[in-house]
Order: C-alpha cells, then sequence, then structure tokens
C-alpha cells in the first residue's frame, strides 16, 4: 500500500498541484540544447546527435521515467538549428511530449568569447489516462473529480542566452514560457499547468595538465510554487577520454557519473543518483543513460576535444 500512496502522492504533485517539476537531468551539461535554445557549438559541417533516458525512484510503483533525442548543427557562421523530442511517463497514467524546435543566432566575440541568443517553439501533447487505477486492496479508484481523462496539446515557446569562452560557459533560459492549463475542477480546488522554468546553468574548464582537466559545473531551476532545485558537479577528464565525478543535488540526491569516448564521434554516459529525500527508503535510486554522436558530414574535425563540446 506504501508504494501505491506513494505513486499516488507523485502522480498529484505533477499534475494537479499549482506548479509542476519539468524531467530532472544529472548529466544536464550533455543535455543542454533541451533546456537552452541559445547552446552552440560552432561546429560547421557537423550534426550533434544526442539521446538520453532516466529512470528516476527505481523501486516505487510508478516512478517517472523521461527520455528525450535532439540534434542541432551551425549552418553557417552565426546560425544553428536544431530539434528536439522530450517525454515524461509517471506509471503509463502521465504521459507528455514535447516537440521543440530550435534556433540560435552566434555572435562571434572574438578573443572575449561567443555569445548566443536562442528560441523554441513547439507543441507539448499531454494525456492523462485514469482507466483501471486501483489501489493494492484491489478497490476501484472512483473519485468524480479524477473520473475523466486529460487530453490535450498546445504551442509553446522558449528562450535563451549562452555565453562561452575556451575555459567556461554560463547559459540562462526559460524553455518553455507560455502557461498551459491541464485540468481546473471542483471550482478550482484541483489545477494542473504547465508552468515556466527557469534555468541557470554553468562551467569551467581548469587544465591541471596535459591529461587531466577538472571540470565543475552547476544548474539552479526555479518554477513558481516550488523550491529552487541546485545541483552541482564535479568531474574529472582523463585524455580527453574518459571522464568520472560526483554530483550533489540540494536535499535530493548524491550523484556518480562517468562517460567515455567510444570512437571520435561517439561518446556514452551514466550516472547513478543515490536518493537521501523522505523517497529514499522506497527507493533503490535513479539511473540515467546518455548517447553523443557526431555526424561529420563535410568530412572536417569534428571538435569535440575543444570548448564548448567539453560541455
Amino acid at each position: 500500500m506504501k508504494n501505491i500512496l506513494i505513486t499516488f502522492i507523485a502522480l498529484l504533485t505533477t499534475v494537479i498541484m499549482w506548479s509542476q517539476q519539468d524531467a530532472q537531468y544529472t548529466q544536464y551539461m550533455y543535455n543542454m540544447s533541451v533546456i537552452n535554445p541559445a547552446y552552440t557549438t560552432g561546429n560547421i559541417g557537423v550534426v550533434n546527435f544526442g539521446a538520453l533516458h532516466r529512470t528516476q525512484w527505481v523501486g516505487v510503483n510508478g516512478a517517472p521515467k523521461s527520455s528525450n533525442i535532439f540534434a542541432h548543427t551551425p549552418i553557417n557562421d552565426n546560425v544553428e538549428v536544431g530539434f528536439s523530442l522530450m517525454n515524461d511517463n509517471i506509471g503509463d497514467v502521465v504521459k507528455e511530449n514535447n516537440l521543440f524546435a530550435d534556433f540560435a543566432y552566434r555572435l562571434d566575440l572574438e578573443e572575449y568569447g561567443n555569445l548566443s541568443f536562442g528560441l523554441k517553439a513547439g507543441v507539448t501533447f499531454f494525456d492523462v489516462n485514469f482507466n483501471g487505477f486501483v489501489l493494492e486492496s484491489g478497490d476501484v479508484f472512483t473519485d468524480p473529480d479524477f473520473a475523466e481523462n486529460i487530453n490535450q496539446s498546445f504551442f509553446n515557446v522558449g528562450v535563451g542566452v549562452y555565453y562561452n569562452t575556451d575555459n567556461y560557459y554560463i547559459g540562462l533560459s526559460i524553455p518553455a514560457i507560455l502557461n498551459g492549463e491541464y485540468l481546473d475542477r471542483n471550482n478550482g480546488k484541483y489545477q494542473g499547468t504547465e508552468q515556466a522554468h527557469t534555468y541557470l546553468t554553468g562551467g569551467y574548464v581548469f587544465e591541471i595538465n596535459d591529461l587531466f582537466k577538472f571540470k565543475p559545473a552547476f544548474m539552479a531551476k526555479a518554477v513558481k510554487g516550488a523550491p529552487i532545485s541546485f545541483d552541482i558537479t564535479a568531474n574529472v577528464l582523463y585524455d580527453n577520454t574518459v571522464e568520472f565525478g560526483i554530483g550533489y543535488r540540494v536535499d535530493d540526491a548524491f550523484s556518480g557519473m562517468v562517460n567515455f569516448k567510444a570512437t571520435p564521434e561517439l561518446r556514452i554516459g551514466y550516472a547513478y543518483d543515490h536518493t537521501i529525500s523522505n523517497l529514499g527508503p522506497f527507493s533503490s535510486g535513479s539511473h540515467e543513460l546518455f548517447i553523443l554522436y557526431d555526424l561529420n558530414i563535410l568530412n572536417k574535425n569534428s571538435g569535440f576535444d575543444k570548448s564548448p563540446r567539453f560541455f
């Protein structure tokens, strides 16, 4: 019964309450274009593909699962375009899919680095299916406020700014600005809305020697009606090939992560979160996998070994 209650609480928190959290990412530095449309590489002739899958709170019945795929490429010295497809699933009851196109304009500030401005535009498809929702006792869940399934779609836009040099980056973004209402029942007692999330990200690369680089990074995420989520990570990159590190999400989880360059074009990574919130006793943690692939369509140097592809 505890797992069912936890699932239902998570469902209420995500769908019914006033504010809603976007999907959580531990390896956010390799998932940057999903949260910030201004993220650019400047590697003309190279299409950067990526995919990430996260299984949250393993052991909790109906816990969230999140996946995304993305791609982006410069079309000239100033303009970079891309797309992202994101899927969030909570217990096969709540399903959300987001399809966005990205556009970024990049300014070369020469010795002062690069400054980019980005725009996202796309559609969110939101579905909630209460059919067959039962308690562990076998009783059917019959609250009339949840008798009707939800199937909605709506347009959204996002903006971002991204600055980088050869050694560090900082970005600020709101990937979905418009508030979309999913649910307003029982005279406003239950409200489900898509609230704008603001992301602040940053990172630095310290060159220790020819083989080792130290890569601290952070991400802060803020949304109305919820506490600010803050991640800090510390990674070490060896020989531009193997990277490993640790992370901490305030009052939520400790993380361990590793990634490696399988080929000059392919990088694979894994992260594990040990939950320290009140869900910790019911969960064996969270798992996250990512894949990055650089398709060099003009047969030039892919640029993976230079900033900002360090991030």
